[in-house]
């Protein structure tokens, strides 16, 4: 009714209960107004579930598709060997797609590609799209090779690649690059190595393209990409404008920020606007 909400729940049972053959029972709740702070399907572990999307539902209210966001990426085949193989390094790089781009670290894992870099970019990621990765997105690799082909001609490209400090590829990294992209010239000098094969080292450097097979899931995502549509509940008071005395707050609504403390921010403001009116 508009101004009496009644939920319907089923106690869960615990051991000791099914010990005691204790069964279920059903129970009423009555309230003059209902707030569903329940989150998203996020880290299903800590209880997270889609119960805040059903009451939505029951009301009337359209649900943007959800899926995991702020999360790792996993690879199969021999991408994933390769990765898995480098698990543990870290290094600042560019990660991106044809939507955005983050300049921020990435980690190599035993599942995946992890860190800041790729959890930003799966907030923008969609199921079978490639994603690029600059591996030194302070060096042009392409003009780098080429310049040391003229002053240093019998220098190799894993020596060019090593050499600066501040910018060098982790040694195990650029070993397994070697192997998967140059092994046939490893141990070749600059100078005998023709200026096309070398841009195209550097293209390949500075934009590695990769096909993730999906990401970790709900099951290590820090945030729910999608929720309640946001059109259908006032920003003033997060009431909705399809059941007066219904508010939603949080991350149930369709809303995900960045890493940094952002969907926090959005769960404690929406959770205050709605505080003051409740």
């Amino acid at each position: 009714t508009p101004n009496n909400f009644v939920l319907m729940t089923r106690k869960k049972l615990s051991k000791k209960d099914v010990a005691n053959d204790v069964k279920p029972s059903s129970h009423t709740y009555s309230c003059a107004s209902l707030v569903v702070a329940t989150g998203g399907l996020s880290i299903p572990t800590m209880g997270a579930s889609g119960l805040g999307y059903e009451l939505a539902q029951q009301f009337g209210h359209t649900l943007i598709n959800t899926d995991a966001s702020l999360v790792p990426f996993t690879f199969t085949d021999k991408t994933g060997e390769l990765i898995r193989a480098l698990a543990g390094i870290s290094l600042p790089v560019v990660a991106s797609n044809e939507r955005t781009s983050f300049k921020l670290p990435l980690l190599f894992t035993h599942r995946g590609l992890s860190g800041p870099a790729m959890l930003q970019l799966s907030n923008y990621w969609e199921t079978g799209e490639n994603i690029t990765i600059n591996l030194l997105p302070d060096i042009d690799v392409t003009a780098l090779l080429l310049a040391r082909k003229t002053s240093h001609p019998k220098q190799l490209i894993r020596t060019v690649l090593s050499d600066n400090t501040d910018n060098a590829l982790p040694k195990k990294l650029l070993s397994a690059l070697q192997s998967m992209l140059w092994d046939d010239i490893k141990d070749i000098e600059l100078a005998n190595i023709k200026d096309e094969r070398l841009s195209e080292l550097g293209g390949t450097i500075n934009g590695w393209q990769l096909k993730p097979s999906g990401t970790e899931g709900y099951r290590t995502a820090e945030a729910t990409r999608g929720g309640i549509k946001t059109d259908e509940v006032s920003s003033k008071t997060m009431q909705s404008r399809l059941q007066n005395d219904l508010y939603f707050i949080g991350e149930v609504l369709d809303v995900t920020g960045w890493l940094g403390g952002y969907n926090f921010q959005w769960a404690w403001a929406s959770g205050f606007v709605c505080g003051e009116v409740v």
